[in-house]
Parts: C-alpha cells; structure tokens; sequence
C-alpha cells in the first residue's frame, strides 16, 4: 500500500468522515423533522429503526436509520442461515418488490434520506462515510474466511459495491467490490465513491 493511502486510512479517513460528517448534519438536520412528521402520519411510530449490525473486526453495533418497513410483529420469527462454506454467491437480501416496505419508506429509500441518522453512528465512530456497508449478524457469522476481510474496513453510508450496483448485486459480486475498497481505499477512492453516490442518489438507481 502507498504511503499516502496508508496514512490516509490510518489517520486522514477518521478526520475526513468527522468534518464531513458535521456538515452534512448541519445542512441536512432541517429536514430531519419534516421526514419524522411524514413517517408518523403515514406510517406511525417508531419513527427510528435500529438493528444490530456486524462493523469493524466484526463487533456489533447499533446502526440507526428512519424506519421504512411496516413494524415488525413481536412473535415474528427471524430468517435462519444454514450456509456451512460461507454465503453463497448468488445470495440476495432483498429485492424491488419487498411488499414489507411502507409507501413514505419507499420514498425515503428511493432517496437514501433514511440513511441520515447513520451521520450520527459515523460521529461516533462506529462507521465511515465511505466503506463495506454494515451486514446483520445473523450473516457474518456465516462468512467464509474470504468473506472475513471485508470486516477490515470499518463499515460505511456507502462504497466500493454500492456505487457498482447497489441493491441490484448479488452476494457475490458485493464481496468482490468490498475486498477491493479494502485492498485499495484511499482518499481519492473515496471522493470517487462520494461523487458516484451522489449522482446515483439523484438517478434514483438501485435503492429498493
């Protein structure tokens, strides 16, 4: 690895993710209660939604996101993985058609404005704005030891993966992106990701 790319991910992304970060909280907070008044005539409450979440070196967190599923029942019973060689390739976690979506959830996906409070867990640096975006447990814990490497990276808003497909990628093909933005990150690769994210955030491409 370079020494200016070592650097920068040592020290320089830390910084990057705390400044940019804080000025996105400052243009963006305004709308934080107009999105919250829309979730709860339109969908009710909670209006947040955490999740326990795989991150760096695979300890788990609580990411923080507005709620865009319909709530979940409390006897509801979660998916079990029964992979034993990691998980497999052509995995999908979702799709387009995921009717547990709410019609104002499905809006701010489309936008990526649920994704804000997630600043928050990136201030606290328990994520970056740039990197492998945060998987469930409940998938991790099936990874192969291939798969392992993309939790050398501190999770992300967005990255590598998402800017090359998003939601439309298979399991697969997102381990491949994600093991090359760890393999590669640096701070030019991240002001690439960043401006790719934005331009697909305006397209509307790939957010289900």
């Amino acid at each position: 690895m370079p020494i200016d790319a070592f650097v920068y991910k040592q020290f320089g992304k830390r910084c990057f993710d705390v400044c940019v970060s804080l000025i996105l909280l400052l243009i963006l907070v305004p709308l934080f209660p107009f999105i919250a008044l829309a979730l709860y005539v339109f969908s009710g409450t909670p209006i947040l939604f955490t999740q326990t979440r795989t991150g760096l070196l695979n300890h788990p967190f609580q990411i923080i996101k507005f709620r865009t599923m319909n709530k979940i029942k409390k006897n509801s019973v979660k998916t079990t993985y029964v992979w034993t060689e990691g998980v497999p390739d052509d995995f999908l976690f979702k799709s387009s058609h995921n009717i547990e979506i709410t019609k104002i959830g499905a809006i701010l996906r489309k936008t990526s404005l649920d994704e804000l409070p997630q600043l928050f867990n990136v201030l606290k640096g328990e994520m970056s704005l740039i990197g492998p975006r945060p998987e469930i447990p409940e998938i991790t814990e099936h990874y192969s030891e291939k798969q392992m490497n993309r939790l050398y990276a501190k999770p992300g808003l967005t990255g590598w993966a998402q800017v090359n497909g998003r939601s439309d990628s298979c399991h697969g093909q997102k381990i491949d992106h994600d093991l090359y933005y760890v393999e590669n990150c640096s701070f030019r690769l991240d002001m690439k990701i960043l401006i790719l994210t934005i331009v697909m955030i305006c397209n509307g491409k790939g957010a289900y």
